[in-house]
């Protein structure tokens, strides 16, 4: 089991190597949900109680976010920020050079985007074998796709719906694969088909990737007072 800390009464697990854990929970057949939290998800699990409910459910919640690092940190706790996009680039990597024959699953992004992510992903690594589906289907085809991940029950299946869908989703659905590894990879898709770009490494290094989100998403400046509201609340939290 590894350490869990509270961040605003929500469990944050610690590790520096998360990415072994998770592939020894395959290896032992314990499926496992995967929630990346950061200081957006941990102020909406204060307004909505299914948020708060999910992670606290999941079996692993890791620290996606600079402000969820700063809170640990503030507190005594020296923890690695583990961007969910990093954690899910690792773990397919891993199951390639395990020699995993089970496909693994994205499910999520606009219509083509994540066959694309799929397509740059076989070009890097021949030997994964990756099935896809995207985050508008009719519910005909979203029951096919459920049916599908339950006849081929892949090991990893990685869902970007966007917060909090794709752990909604993953939580009712996760009973069809019971010992997979489910992760919310948000917009991981975009930038794995090259539909978008993550920040510059320097940006990332000095927790300012949101700087760079918001520099390519000017329509979500709103969305970004919730880093201040973290912030503050983060100061005067006592649980």
């Amino acid at each position: 089991m590894l350490k869990t800390f509270s961040v605003l009464g929500l469990p944050v697990n610690l590790s520096d190597n998360y990415t072994h854990w998770l592939l020894q929970c395959l290896q032992k057949d314990q499926g496992v949900h995967v929630v990346t939290i950061n200081a957006e998800m941990a102020m909406l699990a204060k307004k909505d109680p299914l948020v708060a409910q999910i992670v606290k459910e999941a079996d692993l919640v890791i620290p996606d976010g600079a402000g969820v690092v700063l809170y640990l940190k503030m507190r005594g706790k020296q923890q690695q920020r583990c961007p969910g996009i990093e954690l899910a680039q690792s773990l397919i990597e891993g199951l390639a050079n395990n020699g995993q024959n089970n496909p693994i699953a994205f499910y999520g992004g606009k219509p083509g985007v994540t066959e694309a992510a799929a397509t740059q992903w076989r070009a890097k690594l021949p030997e994964v074998n990756i099935i896809t589906a995207h985050g508008y289907l009719s519910p005909e085809e979203e029951e096919a796709w459920k049916n599908t991940l339950k006849a081929q029950q892949p090991p990893l299946i990685l869902v970007g719906l966007g917060v909090p869908r794709q752990e909604v989703w993953i939580r009712e659905n996760r009973n069809l694969c019971p010992q997979s590894i489910w992760v919310g990879v948000g917009g991981s898709f975009d930038i794995w088909s090259g539909t978008k770009s993550r920040a510059p490494g320097w940006l990332r290094n000095n927790n300012l990737e949101w700087l760079y989100r918001l520099y390519q998403e000017p329509w979500r400046w709103r969305r970004m007072l919730v880093l201040p509201q973290f912030f503050f609340t983060s100061l005067f939290y006592r649980s």
